[in-house]
């Protein structure tokens, strides 16, 4: 078998030094963001019984996500026109902000004006921090840097809601604000000191039509995406309003940005077929990704009797698969210049992780999920970061911010549908199986023990399923199980196919030139 050559470094040693003080400035940034969309998840019920507001809880989450997914565009494309250093500054500034109000906040208002704000600056950095890359890091070394975002990011999956139940069990759940202070203030202080990138003033006529067609697209799909089968039924005229209003304001986008002249979406864009190609397939993987992620912690609780921090703790093997094969696929493509296998291998590993996770019973152990997460962890670490590399690589230097956060937006966007397509195919499947298992199991119950066992279906937590009668617990958590696990199965055609659409993806040698400051 023949042995792939190792290609060396096309940087100076002083270029590789200063690339690794702005990619610490750059991972701090990405690790911000990426933790702040889950770690106050696990700390919800505590701040709602401190600051009241239980009917808004859900907006301490859905204010960031939605105030971050409007941002990517935005971000992306005035980093083309304008330079991102300045930007990155900006929006490290706004999230810190952002982080002042929400710990200092005194009502549950409060706190939503500051998970907003976090979440418009927290779009910058998710954003900024993948385009700068392109600007200090020719794509020929760019694949060991991503492929340590790409852990930073799969790290924070998993660290979020352990650190929000850490702070909000140990010194307080305002912590997860106050810790951003000196991290935010590093990153501000390294870019200032150590980015140079090329300044820009590039001509244009901001796209008014088309930003405002995509927040109205973008806020539609978040809240019917995030609100659908939690705070109202899927048929309620509030959810059948807002999926009206995100259809035809992204079909109104679309014939839009044919037409503007500097649009803020380029239709243009998916001409291109690896761009296209790479961007469907992130959809799919934040489809499953958050798919799975979504669910994957109350089953463990519900079905296999561990509590919420121990849950977390189970996602650890993912966390470290993704991390890993992240790191060593970006290694690897840095030291050969080739990228095209590693997304299709991905893609074979995680159609065996959702195999596997279909396979899953009441009596399957913990090291048998551990290592089905990681599995899947590792599939995701080996495809997630390469397409972006694949998009900065094939469209120009003088769009590679407008090209990631396109590319990241779709992904958000399949995030949200894969949380709502798999949360509406479980909840139907459970209510499904509870009607037709509980009754049996509750007449097999002597009577006395039968009239103390009388449930909720909406007020089902982990430890009342434990205190019940053996009968109806066994037959809750196999239906729980039996709801859950038809899910995965229904998620693979999405991976084979992509599978196939990344056959197509054509290989272009990475280039080995930046922008450079003038």
């Amino acid at each position: 078998m023949k042995k792939r050559e190792k290609i060396p470094s096309t940087m100076t040693p002083e270029q590789q030094k200063t690339a690794r003080w702005v990619m610490t400035a750059l991972m701090v940034s990405m690790l911000l963001a990426s933790l702040d969309q889950m770690i106050f998840s696990t700390a919800l019920p505590t701040i709602v019984g401190e600051l009241g507001g239980v009917d808004h809880m859900m907006w301490v989450i859905t204010a960031y996500l939605l105030a971050e997914t409007i941002m990517l565009p935005i971000y992306g494309k005035l980093g083309d026109l304008i330079g991102r250093k300045g930007l990155m500054i900006g929006a490290l500034a706004i999230f810190l902000v952002g982080s002042v109000l929400g710990g200092l906040a005194n009502s549950m208002l409060l706190l939503i004006i500051g998970r907003a704000v976090q979440g418009i600056g927290g779009g910058g950095l998710m954003i900024l921090s993948q385009a700068i890359i392109a600007d200090v890091i020719p794509a020929r070394e760019r694949g060991r840097y991503m492929g340590v975002m790409g852990g930073v990011f799969g790290l924070s999956a998993v660290l979020g809601p352990l650190l929000g139940g850490w702070f909000t069990e140990g010194p307080g759940w305002r912590w997860a604000f106050w810790m951003n202070l000196p991290l935010g203030a590093i990153a501000i202080g390294i870019t200032l000191w150590m980015l140079r990138i090329p300044a820009k003033r590039v001509p244009f006529k901001w796209d008014y039509a088309g930003t405002f067609l995509a927040i109205i697209a973008t806020t539609a799909l978040v809240l019917f995406t995030t609100w659908g089968g939690s705070r109202y039924e899927w048929s309620d005229p509030i959810i059948l309003g807002l999926i009206a209003a995100f259809v035809v304001a992204g079909v109104l986008l679309v014939f839009v940005e044919l037409r503007a002249e500097d649009p803020l979406i380029p239709m243009g864009f998916f001409a291109n077929r690896n761009f296209a190609l790479t961007t469907a397939v992130g959809m799919v993987l934040g489809v499953t990704m958050f798919g799975v992620l979504g669910y994957l912690p109350t089953y463990l609780q519900m079905v296999h009797e561990i509590n919420a921090t121990e849950a977390g703790y189970m996602m650890i093997p993912m966390m470290v698969g993704m991390m890993g094969f992240s790191i060593w696929s970006g290694n690897r493509i840095s030291s050969t210049g080739t990228y095209r296998m590693y997304p299709l291998v991905g893609m074979v590993v995680t159609v065996v992780a959702l195999i596997l996770f279909h396979s899953l019973s009441v009596d399957t152990t913990l090291w048998e999920i551990g290592l089905f997460l990681f599995l899947l962890g590792s599939g995701l670490g080996l495809a997630m970061q390469v397409l972006i590399l694949i998009v900065q690589n094939t469209l120009p230097l003088a769009v590679v911010g407008s090209a990631t956060a396109v590319n990241n937006y779709f992904r958000q966007i399949g995030a949200s549908l894969g949380s709502a397509l798999v949360g509406g195919l479980f909840v139907g499947n459970l209510e499904d199986l509870m009607a037709e298992r509980i009754p049996p199991a509750m007449a097999s119950l002597p009577p006395e023990a039968a009239a103390g066992a009388q449930m909720d279906s909406n007020s089902i937590t982990p430890a009342l399923i434990h205190q019940l009668p053996a009968p109806l617990r066994e037959a809750f958590m196999g239906a729980y199980n039996d709801a859950l696990t038809p899910v995965f199965l229904y998620v693979l055609p999405l991976i084979v196919f992509s599978f196939f659409l990344l056959l197509f993806v054509k290989h272009e040698p990475l280039r080995t030139t930046v922008e450079v400051e003038g």
